[in-house]
């Protein structure tokens, strides 16, 4: 972990913003399908929202709840 923080303080000032822009469009991704879970109810949302939940701890399981587990509202 201490070369990681090295690494970090050794980076160009761009690639510091590219690595605080990338973790903020992250955790605001996670943070609106958390949100989105919790107001859906259990039958427009494909599969257990358990398990979606507990996906969508990372951008990559929030994409896919946005791609695929969501279901049309009518």
């Amino acid at each position: 972990m201490a070369k990681t923080i090295t690494q970090l303080r050794d980076a160009s000032p761009a690639g510091r913003l590219t690595l605080l822009v990338s973790l903020a469009m992250a955790l605001t991704l996670v943070a609106a399908a958390e949100r989105d879970i919790q107001q859906r109810s259990s039958d427009q949302v494909r599969g257990s929202k358990w398990l979606w939940r507990l996906l969508c701890t990372n951008a990559l399981g929030a994409i896919g709840y946005f791609g695929w587990a969501r279901r049309a509202t009518p």
